[in-house]
């Protein structure tokens, strides 16, 4: 074990990838990039990173936020209960704990949007305490290393993997450790049968390796086919701005901006007549290329119309510039491919 650690953090010394969370990883600075990096990629969040801690340089700035702006700068991220979860946690840390995020793993998982691996990768790499940060790529690693042929998603065998690499955890440097396990499962012990074990600084303790079953391991089980939803989308212009409406609080995409969509694809006909119930009176509408967006669990397929035409006083949309959407309202990537008829009006 002792030989596995020391490996592991000589390697890490030498290959440790540069992020700008690690050159001053305060705790704020931990907690806001794992909230990021959760299913989004590191060369996704370091922009978004860096623009989030200049506009929101402390709790204190991240509790007090508009929800407007705060889904703005987390706009293309996807995964927008983060960000709302960011401002619950930042609020409680305020109220309880004085406005300084705590260090014990315990309390960190108490926070909304902080669960055991986001808690324990905030305290020990912020905090140095020895406790372990077992995600996805973790598992595949010790998967690998002790070849082990077992579920690595059911319940049991989870646990039974992180009390293992409870153990590995030293006492000292435990977050180099696992950010070390963090770098390696990003660009050496890679998903899909594809590791580069000619590279691995622990390959003589892999017995995957030594018995050529890395290709075989993980084991994980077939998810479940996504869900797919039918969708009809209206990009409607009136006197040179654009309809918009907000999102339910609940559900999925919650208080995001969007615009108008229907469930179900519509002719033009059946479109032209809910238009105009909708309170706009049509001076021209033209079919917009299909669209699709994947979510975790499920998929929107998108038609839409390009719509232009005047409002009448009973239309109920927001209505905003091209300028104005860009610099103010939260729209998911899910309608990126019609943002495009924003721009190009």
């Amino acid at each position: 074990m002792k030989q596995f650690q020391s490996d592991l953090l000589v390697w890490y010394d030498k290959k440790a990838r540069v992020l700008p969370w690690r050159s001053e990883p305060t705790p704020y600075r931990v907690w806001i990039s794992e909230m990021m990096l959760q299913q989004t990629r590191v060369d996704t969040v370091i922009p978004y990173f860096m623009r989030f801690l200049t506009e929101l340089p402390t709790i204190q700035d991240l509790a007090e936020v508009e929800e407007d702006k705060l889904l703005k700068l987390w706009q293309g991220l996807g995964y927008y209960n983060r960000a709302l979860n960011l401002k619950k946690a930042a609020q409680i840390i305020v109220s309880k704990f004085a406005a300084q995020l705590p260090s014990e793993k315990e309390e960190l998982v108490s926070l909304p949007g902080i669960g055991p691996y986001s808690a324990g990768a905030i305290a020990s790499i912020a905090f140095g305490k020895a406790v372990p940060a077992v995600d996805g790529n973790v598992l595949r690693i010790l998967s690998r290393l002790l070849a082990s042929k077992e579920d690595i998603t059911n319940t049991k065998i989870k646990k039974e993997l992180e009390e293992i690499v409870t153990l590995l955890v030293p006492a000292e440097r435990p977050g180099d450790f696992n950010q070390a396990l963090m770098d390696l499962g990003a660009t050496i012990c890679l998903p899909n049968g594809e590791p580069q074990c000619t590279e691995c600084p622990v390959q003589t303790h892999c017995k995957a390796y030594k018995e050529e079953l890395t290709s075989d391991i993980p084991v994980k089980s077939v998810k479940k086919a996504r869900a797919i939803d039918k969708k009809t989308v209206f990009v409607i212009i009136a006197e040179g701005k654009f309809a918009l409406r907000k999102r339910d609080e609940g559900g999925l995409l919650p208080n995001l901006w969007e615009f108008p969509n229907v469930d179900g694809y519509l002719t033009q006909k059946q479109s032209e007549q809910l238009l105009q119930e909708m309170g706009i009176t049509l001076k021209q509408i033209q079919p917009i290329k299909m669209s699709k967006h994947i979510f975790s669990h499920r998929e929107w397929h998108m038609k839409g119309y390009f719509v232009e035409g005047e409002v009448l006083s009973s239309s109920n949309f927001t209505w905003a510039t091209e300028e104005e959407i860009r610099h103010q309202y939260s729209i998911p990537t899910a309608f990126k491919a019609f943002m495009k008829y924003c721009q190009n009006e």
